[in-house]
């Protein structure tokens, strides 16, 4: 994925819980209906207003603490996944967790990862250019974190400012996360994407082959902990997410508010969309294989045999069947590239990032129509040797990007190709179409070329590929178009030669922001 999902601390893996709009749940309007019989869609929009912060007194911290030993047998139960240890748990304050998220950003190779490819994210128009990301996430991650578990203390922490009630729909989501810890080491079952850039093309090939597992573990992960907590607010009222699955619609559609959450409020798409990803399509996904395949299923047998793509993350049947991601190879480019420019980054557009990219270029319907027709997608980006200076290195003018997408028809091809065309204003000044540099069409394709004042951009269109070049000149995109473009063979063979799926854009942003803890916008209102 677009490095935003890589974003967790190698050694000290801790997994966030989005705080997902659980008032509705629990609601004493939601239990009435439920005893009444009243269907999920009659339930009248929360119209609760934020509560100020309170802070846990002595007795209240004691009694969390005890309840930690009768929320882990309920994790335990639902999931089937035994108790094997007792967790460890602590109390800690604001002021420590703050000072966490901040080492954290200092010290993590996936947020290093991700602030890497913050050029990359704004060369593709996912952030705007005068976006900071370091700043506005640590501010979104201090508004939005719930409590948290660390994979390498084996401890839970709970929040001493958050009201105790609260703490205990968030204990049950992360002490799910301990229970599949316990099941399997989560400090070596995540981080299976490579942190460094590539430099030929076996790393290449190999980094691709990565990429996206890190998206789909950490949507495993959370879906089945969201699960967890759905059943466990659901208790009172004696539904569940399986007895009633309708439910499930309900839920999704409380995950995005930020009536209560500024930040968030304010949040480029990219970032909302890359926290709610785990918790929203994670829990979708675990509902649809414990359905269809049985508790044991659900939840061992997908920490047994995790998905390893958004796309089987997003369509949950084609992981039932033990289907492979669509694949896209890199051939070797660097003897082509290497006099001019030095690897920065390398990764899949997934189907996440497709949605995402879709939503932002095209709106709502776009990626409805477009995100179904995906069938895979890379890209590479290198730096210019030529730039040295901090500003420069820091410049979107310094890097080049190639991107190729492949679609199962070549009008949704033509559809995309023209949307990313159409919204090229975005991100570039001075955007004219080149009528002189213009190919003509040919066996190698439709081309278009627009001059920008980061330089050329071409996109071509051949068959059910397309082929975008930006910043690289005219002579070298074309040659790269039909490098990468003729390496990829025909789908048959494109699918059998590289069996394990890659990571995508949104990798990075994801993986860091639920490595950091549960978010309070995942817990319904």
């Amino acid at each position: 994925m677009i490095s935003t999902h890589r974003i967790g601390q190698r050694g000290k893996s801790t997994i966030p819980v989005f705080a997902i709009a659980c008032a509705l749940l629990t609601s004493p309007t939601m239990n009435a209906q439920a005893a009444s019989g009243a269907k999920p869609e009659q339930a009248p929009p929360a119209t609760a207003k934020p509560q100020g912060e309170t802070h846990i007194t002595p007795e209240q911290g004691k009694e969390l603490f005890r309840s930690v030993d009768e929320l882990i047998k309920f994790a335990s139960d639902d999931t089937g996944l035994p108790i094997h240890n007792e967790v460890k748990r602590t109390l800690t304050s604001r002021t420590e967790v703050e000072k966490y998220l901040v080492e954290k950003f200092n010290d993590d190779e996936d947020s290093k990862r991700m602030q890497r490819g913050e050029i990359v994210l704004k060369k593709f128009g996912l952030l705007d250019r005068d976006f900071n990301l370091k700043p506005f996430m640590l501010a979104l991650l201090k508004e939005q974190i719930a409590g948290y578990y660390d994979s390498k203390t084996k401890t839970v922490y709970m929040l001493d400012w958050v009201d105790p009630e609260t703490q205990k729909q968030v204990l049950v989501h992360e002490l799910t996360h301990a229970l599949q810890d316990q099941h399997t080491d989560l400090e070596k079952w995540n981080d299976q994407t490579p942190a460094d850039p590539s430099h030929n093309v076996g790393e290449d090939n190999d980094h691709l082959a990565k990429d996206e597992l890190d998206t789909a573990r950490t949507a495993a992960l959370e879906g089945q902990a969201m699960a967890v907590f759905v059943d466990y607010s659901l208790k009172p009222t004696g539904r569940s997410l399986i007895k009633d699955p309708e439910i499930l619609d309900q839920i999704q559609s409380q995950m995005s508010g930020s009536e209560d959450s500024p930040v968030l409020a304010r949040a480029p798409l990219l970032l909302s969309e890359s926290m709610l990803f785990p918790y929203k399509d994670g829990l979708s996904f675990e509902q649809d294989v414990w359905m269809d395949k049985g508790k044991q299923a659900a939840f061992a047998g997908v920490l047994d045999r995790p998905p390893s793509s958004s796309w089987e993350v997003i369509n949950p049947r084609v992981y039932e069947q033990g289907k492979q991601s669509p694949v896209l190879v890199l051939p070797d480019i660097h003897p082509l590239l290497n006099k001019s420019y030095k690897a920065y980054d390398i990764g899949q557009v997934g189907q996440l990032d497709l949605r995402i990219l879709a939503q932002i270029f095209g709106g709502e319907a776009a990626a409805r129509e477009l995100t179904p027709a995906w069938d895979g997608g890379i890209y590479w980006a290198g730096q210019k040797l030529s730039a040295k200076t901090p500003a420069e290195l820091a410049s979107t003018n310094s890097v080049a990007l190639m991107y190729l997408s492949a679609w199962k028809n070549k009008v949704s091809a033509h559809i995309f190709a023209r949307m990313y065309a159409d919204e090229l204003g975005r991100k570039y000044s001075g955007v004219k179409l080149d009528v002189a540099d213009k190919a003509p069409a040919s066996v190698q394709g439709d081309e278009v070329v627009y001059s920008t004042n980061e330089g050329p951009v071409v996109i071509r269109v051949r068959d059910k590929f397309v082929f975008v070049s930006e910043s690289f000149d005219l002579e070298t995109a074309r040659k790269l178009a039909d490098l990468v473009i003729d390496g990829q063979g025909t789908g048959e063979i494109r699918t059998a030669e590289v069996a394990i799926p890659r990571a995508g854009l949104s990798t990075s942003l994801a993986k860091f922001m639920h490595s950091c803890g549960m978010m309070k916008a995942a817990i319904l209102r």
